[in-house]
């Protein structure tokens, strides 16, 4: 699994570097990189939601939306930028409700004093 994510990463710039070279737009480019890179920093931040998995199961699902509206930019060249940042939705609803419940770990720093 971890190899398929390599593969599609280095696929995705592969996409975007061959787009570029095709068309000679830099804005597009630019706006690929930048969307590309959004993504990819969303995902890692979406380890953050782990501990509740059908929250953690919901961003992955995002992030495969939000690759996919990185792939339909570029062949497409409409750019749909709610798409593209719908995984914060889920990392935004992880901190409310920690907010809201408490990490659930509050008992350990209690009973060490």
């Amino acid at each position: 699994m971890k190899a398929f994510i390599v593969l599609v990463v280095i696929a995705t710039l592969a996409i975007i570097i061959f787009q570029y070279i095709k068309s000679k737009n830099l804005k597009k480019l630019l706006i690929a990189l930048a969307s590309f890179g959004l993504i990819v920093s969303l995902g890692v931040m979406g380890n953050l939601t782990r501990p509740i998995i059908p929250i953690f199961l919901a961003h992955i699902v995002l992030l495969i939306v939000s690759w996919g509206g990185l792939m339909f930019y570029l062949w497409r060249e409409r750019y749909y930028w709610w798409v593209i940042l719908s995984p914060i939705v889920t990392i935004a609803l992880f901190l409310i409700l920690e907010i809201l419940t408490g990490s659930g770990h509050e008992y350990l720093t209690q009973n060490m004093q």
